[in-house]
């Protein structure tokens, strides 16, 4: 074997031992790690466990002591409830003895009241008796029953009352007639002939009139739709019917009409009629009315010699140029009582500059009665405080149909010019069928009175003439029966002006000589 080789082999020989001694070393190095790894862990099992064993004792003693200090506080709250129950028990105890003994004075009070009550019937039995007999004695003294007496006494009374009242009224009458009749006769009358004003009319309907009967279809348009469209601009009704050569433009608000009365004339006029012809026309239609309202309003204020109107309130003013009242134009009304309250204020010795604006406005609210609601009293207060003017002004138009109470001796002659434009033959006119009716009415009122004979309307109803039957009234009745008509004339009955009530008492003796 040569040398190489054995020491090949002696190589090899020594690497297989060194391989088996590695193992064998490693092995028991790693006998030696698993064995301090078991005892590391069963150590970190050990104290886990004396960790929880504690953690478990802390716990359980901290749930005791959560457990006790619960305990507590409800025994606490517990405690609190008895004692507070304890204290109920002792007020419902104290409240039922009071109630017992409240309850045992009402009995005593009521035996008391009992005790009184009889005594005073025993009492009251006793006074029944001794009045009976004397009214017995007094009956046999006086010779008539209680009921005569009483009858006889009431009578004089009732004669003695009618005599003193009858006679007081008349006596006021006297008085107050003797210091107001002249100086009213001589303001009245000299207000009345200072101031002329002329009676415009209007109706709800206007009528317009055509060049030819071809005129009315072209209005009515291709299916109407130019009388629609008329219509539906302007707010009025186009009555077209039989009457030759005419068209009929009714509307209640005056001012519509007007618009619609002044389009359909320039429509006619200009001979081009179809839907935007229509509107170019209405819309000028309105401005010229627009203008006309302004002028007219600033004419009115000319006419009163009133300045520093607001211009809003000037057009409003505009406006009752459309507007009438019983036939009477309201704007022409409002200018005449302007110019009747300055007359009287100037004769008075008051203000006449605020009593002419006053009567001026005073019907202002009627220019929106068509378009807002409420009376035009209530409208006019509401204008005259939105534009600035003076509480005299305001209380004169809120009092000048006596609304409420006159505050100042304007607002009492605003009320006396507007009765006296009212009321001045021609001023208004009043349906034939309303007239008869007031009238019927009047004289119906009148013959509801006991010892009325016969009543008749006379002055167109300004004046009634009442017949008493002269036995059954006597002179001081009649002054009774006369207020007593007045008062329910003024009460049921609407009417313009005043109303003379005349009662006549007429004894007549006939006889013949033979």
């Amino acid at each position: 074997m040569s040398p190489i080789i054995a020491a090949v082999i002696s190589g090899v020989a020594c690497l297989v031992v060194g391989i088996i001694v590695g193992i064998v070393y490693r092995k028991k190095y790693a006998e030696r790690e698993i064995g301090s790894a078991e005892l590391q862990a069963r150590k970190i099992l050990e104290d886990g466990i004396k960790a929880a064993e504690t953690k478990k004792k802390e716990a359980l003693l901290e749930a005791k002591e959560e457990i006790l200090h619960t305990k507590n506080e409800f025994e606490l709250e517990l405690k609190e409830r008895r004692n507070e129950l304890t204290r109920q028990e002792r007020r419902v105890q104290t409240k039922e003895e009071t109630l017992d003994r409240k309850t045992e004075a009402l009995e005593k009070k009521e035996e008391t009241l009992t005790k009184k009550l009889k005594e005073t019937d025993e009492l009251k039995t006793e006074i029944e008796k001794i009045k009976a007999e004397q009214v017995e004695t007094l009956q046999k003294i006086a010779g008539m029953t209680a009921e005569e007496a009483t009858a006889s006494l009431i009578a004089k009374l009732e004669s003695e009352i009618k005599h003193e009242q009858a006679k007081k009224i008349v006596e006021l009458e006297e008085q107050f007639k003797d210091e107001a009749d002249e100086k009213a006769r001589e303001i009245i009358a000299l207000a009345v002939q200072r101031c002329a004003a002329d009676h415009v009319s209007e109706i709800t309907v206007s009528v317009v009139p055509l060049p030819s009967e071809e005129m009315k279809g072209r209005i009515i348009g291709r299916e109407g739709r130019n009388i629609r469209t008329i219509e539906t601009l302007t707010g009025v009704d186009l009555i077209i019917d039989d009457t030759p050569e005419a068209i009929t433009v009714s509307s209640f608000d005056p001012v519509r009409r007007e618009i619609a009365r002044l389009a359909l004339e320039k429509l006619i006029s200009d001979g081009r009629i179809h839907p935007t012809r229509i509107e170019e026309m209405v819309e000028k239609a309105r401005k010229e009315v627009e203008t006309t309202i302004k002028q007219a309003g600033e004419r009115a204020t000319y006419d009163a010699g009133i300045h520093g109107i607001n211009p809003e309130l000037v057009k409003l003013l505009g406006r009752l140029k459309y507007r009438t009242s019983y036939g009477q134009n309201v704007l022409a009304h409002s200018i005449e009582v302007a110019l009747l309250a300055g007359i009287i204020a100037d004769e008075m010795g008051v203000d006449s500059t605020l009593a002419k604006r006053a009567g001026l406005l005073h019907d202002v609210g009627k220019s929106l009665t068509q378009e807002v609601e409420g009376s035009h009293v209530q409208l006019g207060v509401e204008i005259a405080r939105k534009y600035k003017e003076s509480k005299e002004v305001i209380n004169a138009i809120e009092a000048h149909h006596g609304d409420v109470e006159a505050q100042s001796i304007t607002a009492l002659i605003i009320a006396a010019a507007d009765a006296i434009s009212a009321a001045r033959p021609g001023a208004r006119r009043e349906n034939l069928e309303n007239y008869i009716k007031r009238l019927t009415k009047l004289e119906e009122i009148a013959n509801e009175f006991d010892g009325v004979d016969k009543s008749y309307a006379i002055q167109a109803g300004r004046e009634i003439r009442i017949m008493v039957k002269p036995d059954v009234v006597d002179d001081d009745q009649m002054t009774i029966i006369a207020r007593d008509i007045v008062k329910k004339i003024e009460n049921e009955l609407e009417y313009p002006g005043q109303i003379k009530v005349h009662i006549i008492r007429e004894s007549r003796a006939i006889d013949y000589a033979k």
